[in-house]
Parts: structure tokens; C-alpha cells; sequence
């Protein structure tokens, strides 16, 4: 037993070391830390800049729009999924939308430390509004690259936590080390510097290598697959346009709302302009209805109309031609997609969803509300709680992310997503007991000494800030487990064939809970205070991991159903 365990744990360390040394790996570092920046950039720290500015938020209407590029993104996925960009697409399918899009963001940046934010407030928020559309393009593409070229050396798992370790000291670089380095060389310069940057990983990701199913043409992929429509045992082409219709209005409404609302945040009088959280929380949740639930449930009837044999083609039609033709195209980029998961998952889907809808509500709802908790509520200053979070908390989160992907290599995807959900969940007791005076925090942190290193921290090292970082360190580490074994189950679910607009649409749909949550939390917090939110968030936690293990019998039980036991590990693979 003991020689089983020893060639178990070498097994998982030299698949842990090939993966770490593929130059996959490394290039995902570089696309992770790429697609990080500019969100701390544009949705962080340049509300600093402009406060140092004395600029008046809302008459920045324009501003409105940079969460919103992040918040809707899935929009406009199937174009960066079917789309090529002419001249670009030798790059390859995924690196064509990636390499120009960080160009552009670092040019942006560096025009951006050439304008004077007060005089030049229209061109400056305009160029902060289109940077935060191609950073969110550029994460859509990055996703789908990261699945489409994970293989058994750089594994799905691997690249998923080596993604969010680059992601995670982004934010490091471009939130605080970016207030740092202005506050001694100045805003333009700091700017300049970090568009300097992102057009250097432009230039480094020109090497980075395509899926091997690249070779292929885009133009190519793509009508293979509307030929494949026409063939026999194919839903008949006026099934498919009818529900092609239906979809195509769905997704027309929802991307006329969100323009309606660009225009009038961009065109109205400051005070007339809508507000964006108001418009997230009102609009936010129909249009993921609109876009994602029920397409999904047209795509649904779909796959069940062709499993039952009915509305099927009996013999293959003639090839598409004209309006057909763009007919079978729009199809394929729209509803295609959505019909092979819900065809593929069948009613496992509703479980998936569940999944999906509350495994990490406890970060998405809780963010809104952590500073108002450390700086009103506890009474820590802005210094304390940059150390604890930004600082020490950044630490700990590379730190979970480092130990999440050991996890998903030795112990496997399913047990990793099930104990970092655990951990996540009961982290919240932490912040229960600070929030009615953190006494057992406090003597934990005197226990273990930890008390004694942050008093030694200049300044402001104190008891009092020991166990709110020693609070924020675990719950930090436990957020980087789930995290990494969360995005790489995930991307585990989509298929490669249409890896940008399925990923893009599950990853949405937090979305929607942090959007219905947010206003509900808030009232509680009124009602009755932070304990009883912790003691909530924490049940709301623990049911996720039920959930969890549910999805994996269910996997098991599918991969004995098809006799494929698919390993867990990279370690059953390479041992």
C-alpha cells in the first residue's frame, strides 16, 4: 500500500513538473497576466487617477460602459468564435482576436498618458470605454484558446490555474503596485508603463502555439459544418429557421437594450444618464433569459426533436445557396452551439446549471460589500486593508491557486472542486466571528504567531490587523482551490468546437446571481447585520457542495455507462 502511495505521488509530480515546463504553460502565464491588466486598469485604478484629477464621476457617462463590456460579453462571442479578421487569420483561430486586441490596449494606454483627463475628459473616456471592449474580447478568446489547446501534457486543470495565477497578479501589478508607482512617477508615466507591457505580451504571443485542429481554416471549419446541416438525418432547414428566428429576436432585443443604454450614457445630459448598476440590476437579469435560458431551452426541443427521428431530413439536400446559406450560417454561429451541450448533457444540464448558479455566489455576491464590512463596520483604515487584502491577500490567493492545481494533478478535478467548495463555504465563519468582535480569530492568530510577524509590519502592524489578515489569508487560499478547480471544471464541459460562446454563456451566468443577490444581501445586512449574512452565505456554500457531489456520481456514472472511465489526473495518464 505504502509503494502504491509513494509511485501514486511520484506519478503526479512529474506530471505536474511536464506540464509546468510545456511552453503551453508558460505562454497561458503571459495570456492570463495580459487579460488581468486592463481590468485593474480601467476598472480600478484609473478612478484614481481621475479623483487625483478632480474629476466629477458622474459626468463620465461613458464610464458606465466598462463594467458592461465585462458584464455581457457572451454577446458578441459567436462572432469571436466563427469570425476572422481579414489579413490576420495565419495568426490562427484564437490569436488573431487575442494579439490585436492587446495591441490595441496597449496603445490605448499609452494615448491615454498623453491626455489630460480634466480638459480632455470626452477623448479619455472613450478610449477607456473601447479599451474595456477589447479587453473583454480579448478574454473570450483567451478562454477558448486555453481549452482548445490544453492536451495530456499541459492539461486542461494545469492551464486553467496557471490562467488565473497570471490573471491574479495583474490585478497585483496594475491595482496596487499602480498606485504605488504613481504616486512616484505619476499617472501618465505609470499608464505609459503598463501599455508598454501589454504591447510587449503582443508581441511574445505572437509564438504562442495553435490547437493542432487549427490547421485547418476558419473559413473552411465553418462551412464544413453548415454542410453538415444539409446531410441526411439532419433537423429539415424550416425546423431549424424557425427556431433560428425565435433565438436570433431573442439576442436582437437584449443587444438593443444594451445599446440603448451606450447611447444614452454617451449622448445625455449627466443628470439625465442611466445609472449602470440600476440597469444591471433591472435589465442584467433578462437579458441572460433572453440570451441563454431560453435559447437553451429552444435548443432543448431541438436535440429532442432529432433524438426522437422526427422533422429530419430523409435524404441530404441540395447545398445552400443565397439567403439559405446565410440562414445555415447564422444558425451554426447562434444556435448550434447551445443544441450540442444541451444534446450532449441531456437533463444532466439542470444539474450543471445548479452547478454553475451557486458555487460561486459567495464571491460574487460578497465582493460588493467586503470594504464597506473592513473599513465601516470593523473600523480598519484604507492602509490596513490594502495590506490585508491586496498585498497579503493576493499572496494567498496565488498561494491556493498553487496548491488547487497540485490538487487537480495527484487527487483529481472532482474531489479538488468539491473541497475547495468546502473550504470557500466555511471560510465565511471566519468573517461571522469578526464581524461579533473576532475573538477566536484573534487567539488563533496569537497561537500560531502570527500576531507577532504583522506587528512587526511598519506603521501599521497591530494585533487588530493580524486577525483580519489571518481571516482574509484563509479564505483567500481556500478562494484560490476552488477557483482553480471551478474554471477548470468548467472549461472541461464545453466543447472545442465552439469553445468561446459555450464557456462564455456558463461563465455569464454568475452573472445573474451576483445581480439578484446583491439587492437581497443588502437588505439583510440593514435587517440583521453581518453575522447572520456569514451564517448565510456559508449554508448557501455547503449546498453547493452537495450539488458538486451529485455532478460527480453523475460523471462516474457516465463514464461507466459508456465504458470510458476517464482519469481525473494527469497522473493516471502519464503513470
Amino acid at each position: 500500500m505504502a509503494e502504491a502511495e509513494t509511485a501514486k505521488k511520484k506519478s503526479s509530480l512529474r506530471a505536474l513538473g511536464l506540464a509546468l515546463s510545456n511552453r503551453k504553460t508558460g505562454f497561458m502565464l503571459i495570456f492570463g497576466f495580459a487579460s488581468g491588466l486592463p481590468f485593474a486598469l480601467f476598472l480600478g485604478t484609473l478612478f484614481a487617477w481621475l479623483t487625483e484629477a478632480e474629476v466629477e464621476l458622474e459626468t463620465m457617462g461613458i464610464f458606465s460602459l466598462i463594467g458592461l463590456a465585462y458584464a455581457f460579453q457572451f454577446l458578441w462571442s459567436p462572432l469571436i468564435d466563427k469570425a476572422n479578421i481579414p489579413l490576420l487569420r495565419k495568426l490562427g483561430k484564437r490569436k488573431q482576436w487575442i494579439l490585436p486586441m492587446q495591441v490595441l490596449l496597449g496603445t490605448i494606454l499609452v494615448t491615454l498618458s498623453l491626455l489630460e483627463p480634466k480638459s480632455q475628459l470626452g477623448m479619455f473616456s472613450l478610449l477607456a470605454g473601447i479599451g474595456a471592449f477589447a479587453s473583454a474580447t480579448q478574454d473570450i478568446a483567451i478562454n477558448a484558446w486555453r481549452i482548445d489547446v490544453a492536451d495530456d501534457v499541459a492539461t486542461l486543470d494545469i492551464l486553467s490555474t496557471v490562467y488565473q495565477m497570471g490573471y491574479r497578479f495583474s490585478s497585483l501589478v496594475g491595482g496596487a503596485l499602480g498606485l504605488i508607482i504613481a504616486a512616484r512617477i505619476g499617472w501618465p508615466e505609470t499608464y505609459m508603463l503598463m501599455g508598454g507591457i501589454l504591447l510587449a505580451a503582443g508581441a511574445i504571443g505572437l509564438f504562442a502555439p495553435n490547437a493542432e485542429s487549427d490547421c485547418m481554416e476558419t473559413s473552411e471549419r465553418n462551412d464544413a459544418q453548415v454542410r453538415q446541416l444539409r446531410q441526411a438525418g439532419e433537423l429539415a432547414p424550416q425546423i431549424r429557421n424557425r427556431a433560428l428566428g425565435v433565438v436570433a429576436l431573442l439576442w436582437a432585443g437584449a443587444i438593443g437594450v444594451v445599446l440603448a443604454f451606450m447611447i444614452m450614457s454617451m449622448t445625455y445630459a449627466p443628470e439625465d444618464r442611466p445609472n449602470p448598476t440600476q440597469f444591471t440590476l433591472n435589465f442584467g437579469p433578462w437579458i441572460i433569459v433572453a440570451t441563454i435560458i431560453l435559447p437553451a431551452l429552444v435548443a432543448g426541443w431541438l436535440a429532442g426533436q432529432k433524438k426522437q427521428g422526427r422533422y429530419l431530413l430523409a435524404k441530404d439536400a441540395p447545398p445552400a445557396k443565397g439567403g439559405d446559406y446565410a440562414l445555415d450560417h447564422l444558425y451554426r454561429a447562434l444556435v448550434l452551439p447551445l443544441v450540442e451541450f444541451v444534446g450532449r448533457m441531456g437533463w444532466s444540464l439542470v444539474l450543471i446549471l445548479a452547478v454553475v448558479l451557486t458555487y460561486r455566489i459567495c464571491d460574487a455576491i460578497w465582493g460588493t460589500f467586503a470594504y464597506p464590512f473592513y473599513l465601516g463596520e470593523l473600523q480598519y483604515t484604507n492602509d490596513e486593508v490594502a495590506f490585508a487584502s491586496k498585498f497579503f491577500g493576493v499572496g494567498a490567493i496565488i498561494l491556493g491557486l498553487a496548491v488547487g492545481g497540485w490538487m487537480l494533478t495527484a487527487l483529481g478535478r472532482m474531489f479538488t472542486l468539491a473541497v475547495g467548495g468546502l473550504l470557500a463555504a466555511l471560510t465565511n465563519l471566519l468573517y461571522a466571528d469578526l464581524a461579533i468582535g473576532g475573538y477566536n480569530m484573534q487567539a488563533l492568530s496569537d497561537l500560531v504567531g502570527f500576531t507577532w510577524l504583522i506587528e512587526q509590519v511598519p506603521l501599521i502592524g497591530s494585533a487588530k490587523l493580524a486577525k483580519l489578515t489571518i481571516t482574509i489569508g484563509f479564505e483567500n487560499l481556500a478562494i484560490g482551490i476552488a477557483g482553480a478547480a471551478y474554471v477548470a471544471w468548467l472549461s472541461s464541459i464545453v466543447s472545442k468546437k465552439f469553445s468561446a460562446v459555450q464557456y462564455a454563456l456558463l461563465s455569464s451566468l454568475t452573472l445573474l446571481v451576483g445581480t439578484l443577490g446583491r439587492g437581497a444581501l443588502g437588505e439583510m445586512i440593514e435587517d440583521r447585520g453581518y453575522f447572520d449574512v456569514f451564517v448565510l452565505t456559508t449554508l448557501i456554500g455547503l449546498a453547493a457542495v452537495v450539488l458538486v457531489m451529485f455532478e460527480w456520481w453523475r460523471e462516474r456514472r457516465a463514464g461507466r455507462a459508456s465504458g470510458v472511465v476517464a482519469p481525473e489526473s494527469a497522473a493516471a495518464r502519464v503513470g
